[in-house]
């Protein structure tokens, strides 16, 4: 498995209608925070998650969150 690319030491913070989406969980997407399927090959798989209402949300940029695919602060450690 290839190492994830930190896109940015700050979180995508967005405002989101209910629905389906994919975080980019190896930081190669050029679609970021979402999967555009750059990740084919590394052996990261993107994060499928689910809104059921109108929703702000920070999502992680760095790729080092334990809460993928919401930020938890972990680019301050790196």
């Amino acid at each position: 498995m290839e190492e994830k690319i930190i896109f940015d030491k700050k979180p995508a913070v967005l405002e989101l209608e209910a629905g389906t989406y994919h975080w980019c969980a190896c930081g190669r997407s050029d679609n970021q925070p979402f999967c555009d399927g750059s990740h084919a090959g590394s052996g990261i798989n993107p994060v499928k998650f689910e809104l059921d209402t109108f929703t702000k949300i920070a999502l992680c940029n760095c790729k080092h969150t334990c809460k993928e695919p919401r930020c938890d602060g972990s680019h301050s450690k790196l």
